[in-house]
């Protein structure tokens, strides 16, 4: 079967509306940006864009049947990313008081810390999954799935690069300087909240 043109708006359509809601990626990117700046955030976004498309790549080739067969690979995955973003909210919880330090996240930990927040997230593999399985037709050529995640790739890197463009504005660091405490305390309590949801979650 081939890839329509309605077949990739009816992905993109989908994929945006995740995007926007709220989750760990979007609270991560949001956090990052405001407390290290424009750059940095952008380096996050194509940290997520990248484990977002990878998890698209891994649904298209069927390793949901992986995790089906092996419960355990999902179990540990999830695991693994529910502790890492518990370590994020102690992080930030222990680090609200303190200052913004005059050096920004450099961009390559920035889009590693933006990578292990989706790759820690299988249920975004699911996601894709699931929409895939709705929208795109089976016996996809390999042209066809590469172009699939490409399209995811791109769409996700201008979201977020979007996104730091607001947020990395001067109105929005210096709003959150002033209130960082209280910002990041929410922040940590978020994220924090999303790991042991993960952990607990069957």
């Amino acid at each position: 079967m081939s890839l329509t043109g309605s077949d990739l708006l009816a992905f993109n359509v989908v994929l945006l509306a995740a995007l926007a809601s709220p989750g760990a990626a979007m609270l991560y990117i949001t956090r990052m940006t405001v407390a290290s700046g424009r750059l940095a955030g952008v380096a996050t976004g194509f940290g997520l864009g990248t484990a977002a498309a990878l998890w698209t790549f891994a649904a298209l080739m069927g390793l949901e049947a992986v995790f089906t067969l092996f419960p355990w690979t999902y179990t540990a995955l999830k695991l693994g990313g529910a502790l890492y973003l518990i370590w994020i909210a102690v992080q930030t919880w222990r680090h609200a008081r303190a200052p913004l330090g005059d050096a920004p996240t450099p961009g390559r930990r920035a889009f590693l810390s933006g990578l292990l927040v989706n790759a820690g997230n299988p249920k975004s593999m699911l996601f894709a999954a699931a929409v895939i399985v709705v929208i795109f037709p089976q016996g996809l050529r390999a042209a066809d799935i590469a172009l699939i995640v490409l399209n995811h790739w791109v769409l996700e890197l201008l979201f977020y690069t979007c996104l730091a463009t607001v947020l990395g504005s001067g109105p929005a660091r210096r709003g959150y300087v002033r209130l960082k405490p209280v910002f990041d305390r929410i922040a940590a309590t978020l994220l924090g909240a999303l790991g042991v949801r993960l952990i607990l979650e069957k």
